[in-house]
């Protein structure tokens, strides 16, 4: 017997947590069809021995919702197994608009999430106005792995409201035509609905972006269509003072809906040193609710260095730093070898004492990295993601006898421009995030694909984790590294035919050179519409990607077959 595609000998992880088996994975079209000894032959066989097998990887926070429009490959989640991503995340969507509103979800997306507005317009048709129109319009541009998306607050809100949505709240009526127009979305295709509560999430002018500050009554009104329909609901929260009542509103909204609610939650210590989320998670639990966690399994981090925008620092009255950014990368090069141009940094540099965090921006480049929370990544293949506080700029620094400045060009130098710092703002103890990573509620992730692109490269977290925390540190075995890589992944958006090797199942498949598998150092290119600067970053040990049967990557790189698909909710 025949089969379009035989996958031979390998390691076969199923992402169900049992213990793996060698054999053969038959596929027909784009379906598993048989596992185990297979016979006959393929009209393409992939030789898997000595390689591990796996269901390909879901990435439940992306956003991927332009990047589509000019790179339907994807990268680089498609660089690092990622068979399935989740777009529309954080409240912030292109649909539904009004013609005359496309540009202001535009500027929304580019002030949250660092995707130039330029690209966005002239990378994008924009030939819908509502959702089930926008995934009509992605399905004809062919990605190369599946896509599904959610519908955002800030454009639904938007549509209701017009200019009022940013400062004020909505009416009765206006809250119902808000969750009528969602209800719609979801029927349409929206998988759920995504909603932000993140201050630093602002407009332009700094204006907190539409929904926000949303009263209980907006979300739990919304939240309880979405549910009708058989969608789920995300959601971006506050941490900090404001955690417990963000918690009670997310059961408030589940109560409502009955549906499963997916938010962002960085490692957040409560009074006893454990998680903070633990006990109302456990309360929401224990009253019959779906609740769910991301968080990354590394510290999130912007990247310092001469292939960024993010420099040592600008916050200050001086000229240098100032036009050091303004260069492009030879010129930003040649610039710190002259001495007298590096004696002017550093003078500079050592009055910015003081100088606004990093941490109190996304986006800008007017501010001085904060030493203590800045990391040596190095300049070798394999970036250095793990350097304790013997890494640090403050520790390099102070053991050179120099001023954090006169370091970050030194190295620099050294690198030539290569080198990259990382400078860390959420998840920065690694050594908390096994135990809670093990957590039932919680998925890894967050690592933001399609978004942030000139100042952070989280995307190759899944190849971090099953490099790292498998392979190099044995914190998971490998079924359950892989689990929480697809199965419990594809649990969350309602997948019940992804996410594991069994079959009948979709055959979206990674085959994987574990003891090779590695992230490449991060790189800067121009590649986005307009030549715009993005980072991206390639990996090492995947042997090959399928999606829907198709074969996408091959010795980690991409064929140019496109084998996905716009997944829509089904209710």
């Amino acid at each position: 017997m025949s089969h379009d595609l035989i996958i031979r000998n390998g390691n076969i992880v199923d992402g169900l947590g049992r213990t793996p088996v060698i054999g053969d994975i038959a596929i027909e079209e784009n379906r598993i069809v048989a596992i185990g000894s297979v016979s006959g032959k393929g009209k393409r066989e992939l030789d898997a021995d000595g390689l591990v097998v796996t269901p390909g990887f879901v990435d439940l926070h992306t956003h991927f919702d332009a990047q589509v429009g000019w790179d339907p490959q994807l990268t680089p989640a498609s660089w690092h197994g990622v068979t399935t991503a989740l777009m529309g995340n954080c409240g912030v969507t292109f649909a539904p608009v009004r013609d005359a509103d496309k540009e202001t979800l535009a500027i929304m997306m580019e002030s949250v999430e660092d995707i130039p507005r330029h690209a966005i317009m002239t990378g994008l048709s924009w030939n819908w106005n509502s959702y089930g129109e926008y995934l009509d319009s992605i399905e004809k541009l062919s990605p190369a792995i599946n896509l599904a998306g959610m519908v955002g607050h800030a454009a639904a809100r938007f549509y209701v409201m017009g200019e009022r949505a940013v400062d004020e709240n909505p009416t009765g009526s206006e809250i119902d035509a808000m969750a009528s127009l969602i209800g719609d979305s979801v029927r349409e295709g929206a998988v759920g609905f995504s909603t932000n509560r993140l201050r630093a999430h602002v407009m332009p002018d700094g204006r907190p972006i539409p929904g926000t500050f949303a009263t209980d009554e907006e979300l739990v009104t919304i939240s309880a269509a979405v549910g009708r329909e058989g969608g789920i609901l995300q959601s971006v929260i506050e941490g900090g003072v404001k955690l417990e009542a963000e918690l009670q509103l997310i059961k408030k909204q589940l109560t409502a809906a009955r549906t499963r609610l997916l938010f962002s939650a960085p490692w957040e210590p409560g009074k006893d040193g454990k998680s903070a989320y633990q006990p109302a998670i456990t309360d929401m639990q224990s009253h019959g609710l779906d609740v769910m966690g991301t968080t990354q399994p590394r510290a999130a981090a912007f990247l310092s260095g001469l292939k960024s925008n993010v420099l040592y620092g600008m916050r200050h009255k001086g000229q240098a730093w100032r036009d050091l950014r303004d260069l492009d990368f030879e010129g930003r090069l040649a610039a710190i070898r002259d001495s007298n141009m590096r004696a002017r940094l550093i003078e500079e540099a050592k009055v910015m004492e003081g100088a606004q965090s990093i941490g109190q921006t996304m986006t800008s480049s007017r501010f001085s990295i904060p030493p203590a929370a800045s990391f040596w990544m190095g300049d070798e293949e394999r970036p250095n993601y793990t350097g304790g506080s013997e890494m640090s700029l403050e520790t390099l620094s102070t053991q050179a006898n120099e001023h954090p400045a006169e370091t970050w060009i030194r190295l620099m130098v050294e690198s030539n421009g290569q080198g990259l710092f990382m400078v860390r703002f959420v998840n920065q103890d690694l050594e908390v995030l096994p135990d809670f990573m093990r957590s039932d509620w919680i998925v890894p992730g967050v690592g933001d694909a399609g978004a942030h692109v000139s100042v952070i490269m989280d995307s190759g977290w899944t190849s971090f984790l099953l490099s790292y925390w498998h392979r190099d540190r044995s914190e998971f075995t490998l079924e359950e590294a892989v689990h929480y890589l697809t199965a419990k992944q594809a649990r969350v958006i309602g997948l019940n035919d992804r996410g594991s090797l069994e079959v009948g199942k979709y055959a979206d498949i990674n085959v994987i050179d574990i003891d090779r598998l590695s992230e490449r150092q991060p790189m800067r290119v121009h590649d986005f519409p307009g030549g715009a600067p993005r980072f991206i970053q390639r990996a090492v040990g995947y042997r090959a990607t399928v999606v829907n049967g198709q074969v996408i990557l091959e010795n980690d790189e991409l064929t140019g077959v496109v084998g996905g698909s716009v997944l829509r909710n089904s209710g």
